[in-house]
């Protein structure tokens, strides 16, 4: 039988022509990053510089030259950027230069080794001594489990603890126990980012129509579109607050739909799940979960449900474990991206929140409750399972 193409949303392929058109990369290394075809990436760049030809004048002959200069160095401070955000901590005084010398010799084939003794702080000449001489297999092990061990950590975003960090390694058919995974990232003094303590938001409609909970904390599902859970946070700009509302599904756990803007009215869930009704076939009588903010539970929403065929449901006020998933998520977002960032303009953390929803939540990380498998690959076996039944 042959291979079911892949579904790409749109705001998933704008998102990987900017990182081409707008960051300068080249179309191979955004392909690797994002898990795309280099040959369908190039279409989709091609197809945005024919749509868009002509906005702008054509540079001359110094100021190509000048682009050319500023693109070099670019990519060399995106080099050193990457070097670093692997190194976890060994590059700190302190750190025994063997350690040093490890990681460098483990990631010989990203970067050039002068480089990076420069970054490190270690003689060029002192790391291919240490290099020539013989190493223990048991050594020798450790080394190259340690070299993947960054890289994974790294490829998360600096989230991923050891379960997580071990279930990459199983895919990768890399035998290695998840007690020594969790040694050896102590070693390298690899911590995740931590969460930080739930805060109830929720404004509930006193006044509005009585909704039952329809979900009562199930949020399993046995086929796409059949439950969804919602729910609206805000984070924090420079420029006031962003407003992000969210909309999940129960059975992949993908966010399928989104909207963000500079308020939190009952349009901004619509829009949301407009984009869901676009990425997924929505049951008739699918559930659609939430709290019961005013938003929810607005006359306008109700009436949104009803043209999608979807029924309402709502949990208690500040009882966060009634919409746990959707809390989860929002979670994970503030924890791994949020806080960890400063956003100096409400446009910065859209194209931010955009690239971890589209290119790493739904993508990338690994879910405990998949059994350590990504909402995309989820979505494809149930399809794959459609196509034989």
């Amino acid at each position: 039988m042959a291979q079911k193409r892949r579904k790409f949303s749109p705001e998933f392929r704008d998102e990987a022509v900017k990182m081409v058109v707008v960051e300068s990369r080249p179309i191979a290394e955004v392909a690797r990053e994002i898990q795309v075809n280099e040959g369908t990436l190039g279409t989709w760049v091609s197809r945005y510089r024919q749509e868009h030809a002509g906005e702008e004048p054509p540079l001359n002959i110094s100021e190509r030259a000048r682009l050319r200069e500023l693109e070099r160095e670019n990519r060399e401070l995106r080099m050193k950027t990457e070097f670093l955000g692997k190194s976890g901590g060994l590059l700190r005084p302190g750190i025994p230069v063997t350690e040093k010398y490890e990681f460098i010799d483990g990631e010989a084939d990203n970067f050039p080794v002068q480089q990076m003794c420069t970054w490190a702080g270690v003689s060029t000449s002192g790391f291919y001594h240490w290099r020539s001489r013989p190493l223990s297999a048991t050594a020798k092990r450790r080394a190259e489990l340690r070299a993947v061990i960054l890289q994974v950590f790294s490829d998360s975003q600096e989230t991923y603890g050891y379960r997580r960090v071990h279930a990459v390694l199983q895919r990768m058919n890399v035998q290695a126990g998840a007690e020594l995974v969790r040694a050896l990232m102590r070693e390298l003094g690899l911590v995740p980012c931590q969460p930080r303590p739930w805060r109830a938001t929720t404004i509930a409609d006193d006044a509005a129509p009585a909704t039952p909970d329809l979900l009562a904390r199930d949020f399993t599902a046995d086929a796409p579109g059949r439950k969804l859970v919602s729910d609206i946070t805000y984070v924090h700009t420079w420029a006031g607050f962003l407003y992000l509302a969210t909309v999940i599904d129960c059975h992949t756990k993908a966010v399928v739909g989104w909207a963000m803007a500079d308020h939190m009215k009952t349009s901004l869930i619509s829009d949301a799940l407009d984009m869901a009704a676009r990425n997924i076939d929505l049951a008739e009588g699918c559930i659609f979960h939430s709290d019961r903010g005013s938003q929810y539970t607005s006359r306008e929403l109700r009436c949104k449900l009803r043209s999608l065929g979807l029924r309402a449901s709502v949990g208690r006020t500040g009882v966060c474990w009634d919409n746990a998933m959707a809390e989860s998520f929002f979670g994970a977002l503030k924890n791994e991206l949020v806080h960890r960032t400063t956003f100096p303009t409400r446009a910065h953390a859209h194209r931010a929140i955009v690239r971890y929803i589209e290119m790493f939540y739904n993508r990338k990380r690994l879910h405990s409750g998949l059994g350590y498998k990504t909402p995309a690959e989820v979505h494809a076996e149930y399809e794959e399972l459609q196509a034989a039944a």
